[in-house]
């Protein structure tokens, strides 16, 4: 059954490899909504067995910005939906790297820059944990969807500034994002 570790094992990393999406949580220090947000495309990288991130694309809402903004706690869960069950969720504290910030030019090159990228979310990971996943039901996989691409293109850069200056600069808890401590979009 479960187990936990300090550190992703050569193992866990292949398991993360294989899937096409995770989910992340966070919430605010004190009361408000837990935020869970399913994340597909190619946008996750493993740095170390202790450093993970993936670059975060321009959506309806900010809430795991700000969250890691006020406390820094983050929640990574991976699970099986195809071959043997299994559940992985990473503990850690994270962080925004925004692409003005002088860690962006280091780590985006880990990426293939998709439309719409808006920061990249950086965590140090403390604890990992497996569990059985034996009651997570069979998926299968048949592709991507292209409507959050499209949207980004169409948007243009301009759009995307306007959009998130209106929609991506303060939490549903009205926790100011770093996107929202920004005096220039």
């Amino acid at each position: 059954m479960g187990k936990l570790f300090t550190s992703l094992q050569p193992d866990h990393e292949e398991f993360i490899r294989n899937q096409r999406l995770f989910f992340v949580g966070s919430a605010p220090s004190e009361g408000g909504q837990i935020n869970i947000s399913p994340k597909g495309y190619d946008t996750l990288r493993i740095f170390s067995p202790t450093e993970i991130g993936y670059l975060d694309l321009t959506g309806s809402g900010n809430e795991t910005s700000a969250h890691l903004k006020e406390n820094g706690r983050i929640t990574f869960m991976f699970i099986a939906f195809e071959g043997a069950p299994d559940i992985l969720r990473l503990y850690g504290h994270g962080r925004v790297i925004l692409p003005e910030m002088a860690e962006w030019e280091g780590l985006i090159q880990n990426f293939d820059l998709l439309p719409g990228a808006r920061q990249i979310i950086y965590a140090k990971i403390h604890s990992v944990k497996t569990s059985c996943g034996y009651g997570v039901p069979f998926f299968s996989y048949t592709g991507e969807r292209n409507s959050l691409q499209k949207w980004a293109i169409q948007k243009g850069e301009q759009g995307l500034k306007e959009y998130r200056k209106e929609k991506n600069t303060i939490s549903m808890n009205g926790i100011v994002t770093p996107l929202g401590e920004k005096e220039d979009f």
